[in-house]
C-alpha cells in the first residue's frame, strides 16, 4: 500500500480527493490538513510515502511544506497539486524538492499515476508545468543572447528599483554608459520596457530581490 497524506485548505477539495483515493487498492489515505503548520507536524509524526499538497496554504505554503520535509531528510515524495501555475511558484516548489506538479484540471488517474509513480521516485508534471521547467533548462525565451557581466549588474540594481543615475553611482560609470546597458538588457531579453525585463528577470530566476 501507497500511504497518502493530503494537503488542502479547501474541506470541499480534500473530502473529494478523499473519497477518490479510496476507490484505488493501492493507496491508503493516512491523514490530512488544511494548514501548513499541521501538515508539517503530522507529515513529520506519520512518515508517508507521499504527500499531495496544495501551493497556497495558510501560515506555511506548499513550497515551505517542501522545503522543511526535505530538510528534515524524509524521504516522503512531494506532489504539488494547485490551480496556480506562475513560473516562479513552479520553480521554487520543484527547487525545494517537490517530485511532482499538477494542476487541479488533471484528471484524476494522473494524479493517481503520480502517486505511484512518487513511489518509485518518478516524476510526473502537467504539460504546461513540464514546458516550464523545460525552458528554464534550456534557457529558453529568457535571453536571446547571454548577458555580460556588467549587464547582470545592471539588470540586479534594476530588479531592486534603481534609477539610471543611482545605478551609475553604484557601479561608478556614466549614466550614459548605464542608459547603453539597459538598451542592450531590453533588447537580449526581448521586452519593451524596464518593467517588463524586472518581471522576467524574477520570473525566470534570472536575478532575486
Amino acid at each position: 500500500m501507497i500511504r497518502v497524506y493530503l494537503v488542502d485548505d479547501h474541506p470541499f477539495v480534500l473530502k473529494g480527493l478523499i473519497s477518490y483515493l479510496k476507490t484505488q487498492e493501492e493507496i491508503d489515505v493516512v491523514g490530512k490538513a488544511e494548514t501548513g503548520e499541521k501538515a508539517i507536524k503530522e507529515i513529520k509524526k506519520m512518515k508517508p510515502d507521499v504527500a499531495i499538497v496544495d501551493l497556497r496554504l495558510p501560515e506555511k505554503n506548499g513550497t515551505e511544506i517542501t522545503k522543511e520535509i526535505k530538510s528534515e531528510g524524509l524521504k516522503t515524495e512531494i506532489i504539488i497539486l494547485s490551480s496556480y501555475n506562475r513560473d516562479q511558484e513552479v520553480i521554487e516548489a520543484i527547487d525545494a524538492g517537490a517530485l511532482s506538479y499538477l494542476m487541479k484540471d488533471s484528471s484524476p488517474q494522473k494524479l493517481v499515476e503520480a502517486i505511484k509513480a512518487a513511489e518509485k521516485g518518478e516524476p510526473v508534471l502537467h504539460p504546461r508545468v513540464a514546458k516550464k521547467i523545460m525552458q528554464r533548462a534550456a534557457g529558453k525565451k529568457v535571453v536571446s543572447e547571454p548577458l555580460t557581466d556588467r549587464e547582470m549588474e545592471v539588470l540586479s540594481l534594476l530588479v531592486k528599483g534603481l534609477s539610471n543615475k543611482e545605478i551609475a553611482d553604484n557601479l561608478y560609470i556614466s549614466t550614459r554608459t548605464v542608459k547603453s546597458h539597459v538598451s542592450n538588457i531590453l533588447r537580449k531579453m526581448d521586452v519593451k520596457d524596464r518593467t517588463q525585463a524586472v518581471i522576467k528577470a524574477i520570473d525566470n530566476d534570472l536575478v532575486r530581490r
